[in-house]
């Protein structure tokens, strides 16, 4: 479980595929500082597992994970190469601050950017959302974008808008995305267990605004 309070942004030091599915190398400076085999880390909002690390506080990290083909298909992870960067986030522990709002690192689906643009000091996102999210999205709710813990601020036809405020911009990967580019979603926790009791009672959840 996850907060979508972003620690840090790493950079991709490799992508390989191998005969068992496809071996991701991230560099960091945070959340290496205390990971343990097996432990469970965000990578832009999906959830992976440790499966090595090298390095030290005042070096940095190598952290490597493998990834399923699955998971390959239903990210955006197939844009990134050597060198993008990525959001980072440690699973939440029993004595951390809820920040953000509860997240899985299960994504629903991948958005498309439609707008991306600086208004003021802010930035305006625009997404495109796939069906399996667009049930779950209302004005002042919330939403991970790539691992970001964000508040939906205006709900279209077939996507949403937020405000990105210049802290957000400057620590997060977001800065380094460009209209067309794929983001990975999940959908708000809580809104998918309302829904689930909706359709249980023979209730279809409302697409769209």
């Amino acid at each position: 479980m996850f907060t979508g309070i972003v620690e840090e942004a790493g950079t991709i030091e490799s992508i390989v595929r191998t005969d068992n599915g496809i071996r991701l190398a991230i560099r960091a400076t945070v959340v290496g500082n205390d990971v343990q085999l097996g432990d469970s880390i965000s990578v832009n909002g999906c959830c992976l597992t440790a499966v090595y690390w090298e390095g030290s506080p005042e070096a940095g990290w190598l952290l490597r994970f493998d990834l399923l083909e699955e998971t390959w298909k239903r990210t955006s992870f197939a844009q990134l190469q050597a060198g993008s960067r990525v959001n980072l986030e440690r699973a939440l522990s029993a004595s951390s601050r809820l920040g953000g709002h509860f997240v899985s690192g299960h994504v629903d689906g991948t958005g498309t950017i439609e707008r991306w643009e600086r208004q003021g000091a802010d930035h305006l996102l625009e997404i495109r959302a796939p069906t399996e999210v667009l049930p779950y999205l209302i004005p002042k709710g919330s939403i991970c974008v790539d691992g970001i813990s964000l508040t939906v601020s205006h709900v279209q036809p077939m996507g949403f808008g937020l405000w990105i405020i210049p802290h957000t911009y400057e620590v997060t990967s977001l800065r380094e995305r460009q209209v067309g580019d794929s983001v990975n979603l999940e959908a708000d926790l809580l809104g998918k267990y309302v829904a689930k009791l909706l359709e249980f009672r023979g209730l279809t959840p409302k697409i769209g605004p």
